[in-house]
């Protein structure tokens, strides 16, 4: 017989079951709406329904409070990363980010990166690492939801990753961890 921190346990549990499977029906549904645009890829899946696309409008503050309209990087190649410091493909994607921005910043390629956090968030997670990216991290919050789905990302898949070519058209939007080798290749074809 099951007493009463068993039966609250078990009230526990299935209350979780549930949110997980409503959280995996409607991430099926989505997919369903969406008509099966998603290609597979080695390193994620492509968003290729907005591919083509011209690049929407969005203004967001860095770490010290200055607003960015992504204008400001209009006739470059633009590699947009969603992100947030909670996300360990993410985290795993910013050495290679660093390493490419330094690379071809001067055949006109711009990383920014889009934090899903807060400003101390995101400062408490550099000074962590011990370093900041050299290029900008905007910084969110609930808003990159917004801006994310602007862009293509419709399920919430971090990281999301979409690059933006010189005439400001939407060339490739992925779900998922980009290799440096992947993302080189994205930013060569654009060149």
């Amino acid at each position: 017989m099951a007493g009463p921190l068993q039966r609250s346990n078990l009230i526990l549990l299935l209350i979780v079951v549930v949110a997980v499977a409503a959280v995996a029906m409607n991430f099926f549904y989505r997919q369903h709406l969406q008509g099966g645009s998603r290609e597979s890829s080695e390193t994620g899946s492509s968003a290729s329904a907005v591919v083509g696309q011209g690049r929407p409008a969005f203004t967001l503050p860095d770490a010290l409070g200055l607003s960015h309209d992504v204008g400001e990087w209009d006739g470059r190649v633009l590699v947009v990363n969603f992100w947030a410091t909670w996300c360990q493909p993410c985290v795993r994607e910013i050495p290679a980010f660093v390493d490419l921005q330094k690379q071809y910043a001067g055949h006109g390629v711009q990383f920014v990166g889009i934090a899903l956090d807060t400003a101390p968030q995101v400062a408490a997670f550099f000074d962590g690492l011990g370093f900041e990216p050299n290029y900008p991290s905007l910084i969110g919050g609930t808003n990159a939801i917004a801006v994310a789905e602007a862009y293509g990302n419709n399920v919430g898949i971090l990281p999301y990753t979409v690059l933006v070519d010189r005439s400001g058209k939407i060339a490739y939007a992925q779900y998922g961890e980009l290799t440096r080798d992947s993302a080189e290749q994205m930013i060569l074809n654009l060149l």
